[in-house]
């Protein structure tokens, strides 16, 4: 859920008109009371929210059947993830709508505020989920990730140190797996080297050690990011073959494309497939699982932009900051954000000549 009660009531203190969805809250345990108690307005269904509403919040990306409702100059904020689906992109661009999404709002440290929160959700999700599917009954090789007295733990490989790979690697080396965490950044192995358990290696990626590691690995977590870009692709179909059969793939970067080439988008009804002897985990939204606990991180970081948003409109509110500047994709016809104009040789529009 996109917005709690106790930021409807901030939003109807405002001045603001807030529609609810009803039902919309109950899954992360928000009764449609407790939205109406603040003055929140209830409808009976999303096709009106799209209808009235002049600014969107949502979770995820709109899905098909709500492309045709967007219009021009309506705002929508959320998970985009653009460079994962050039359909959604050019559907957007037809619609005239303005697109900021939560993953690309950056503030000058290079911080994702936004995309932080799920982030630690899904990195700490990773770990029991690859922990289940490495057992026997799920197809894996039957191995128990923390070992016992006299038997040899799990090897779990993280691909990428940032927030995912580091929640990751916390989770496994808590579980007494032994895990090996493998960056571009030096700098950022220094950090990780320091503060991580001693059961977590840290080492530099390249072809080379990425092969080195998948050839051990018995769970294999894919947490590499581009901001607002596809992820990269480490691994592919024929490094499948230096795998133990049985091994697990949690690749958490799927919502971007992933960074394995054999990954394809999974449901938590059906989480994973075998393809090559290698079980493949690709749940596009991880922390839809826990939704009180994703709920409640989320919208911790995303209300005060979306409070922003609504008392000064899009325009001035990114104007005044820069990190929301950066959040805008597409604006009424024109991409522009140039890791989704890459991803599709479309053109690129600075976002300034339109704020």
């Amino acid at each position: 859920m996109a917005l709690v009660p106790a930021g409807a009531e901030s939003l109807v203190s405002d001045g603001h008109t807030v529609l609810v969805e009803r039902g919309a809250g109950l899954g992360s345990g928000f009764a449609d009371e407790a939205y109406r108690v603040v003055g929140a307005t209830l409808v009976a269904g999303a096709a009106e929210i799209w209808t009235r509403a002049e600014l969107i919040l949502k979770v995820k990306e709109p899905i098909e059947p709500e492309w045709p409702t967007l219009r021009r100059g309506q705002v929508v904020f959320t998970y985009f993830h653009f460079a994962a689906s050039e359909s959604l992109t050019r559907a957007v661009l037809q619609s005239g709508a303005v697109a900021v999404a939560y993953e690309t709002v950056q503030l000058e440290s290079g911080e994702l505020p936004l995309l932080t929160p799920m982030s630690e959700v899904a990195g700490r999700m990773a770990v029991p989920e690859g922990a289940k599917y490495i057992e026997k009954v799920y197809g894996g090789s039957g191995i128990l990730l923390g070992g016992v007295p006299g038997v040899l733990p799990a090897e779990v490989v993280i691909l990428g140190g940032g927030t995912v790979g580091t929640q990751a690697a916390k989770m496994a080396a808590g579980l007494g797996a032994h895990v090996t965490l493998l960056d571009v950044s030096l700098h950022r192995l220094r950090y990780l080297a320091d503060v991580l358990p001693a059961n977590v290696d840290v080492v530099y990626s390249n072809r080379h050690t990425i092969l080195e590691q998948l050839a051990k690995a018995d769970v294999v977590i894919g947490a590499v990011l581009l901001p607002g870009a596809k992820a990269p692709r480490l691994v592919q179909r024929a490094d499948l073959k230096v795998m133990k059969p049985g091994s697990v793939i949690v690749d958490v970067a799927v919502d971007q494309g992933g960074c394995f080439e054999t990954i394809e988008p999974t449901t938590h009804e059906k989480p994973t497939y075998v393809l090559d002897g290698i079980v493949h985990y690709g749940v596009t939204n991880m922390p839809g699982a826990v939704p009180r606990t994703s709920t409640l991180a989320l919208t911790n970081a995303t209300f005060p932009y979306a409070r922003r948003l609504a008392a000064r409109g899009w325009k001035q509110a990114c104007r005044e900051d820069r990190a929301l500047l950066l959040g805008l994709n597409v604006v009424e016809g024109s991409i522009v954000y140039a890791g989704v104009a890459e991803a599709f040789g479309l053109p690129l529009v600075d976002p300034k000549t339109l704020t």
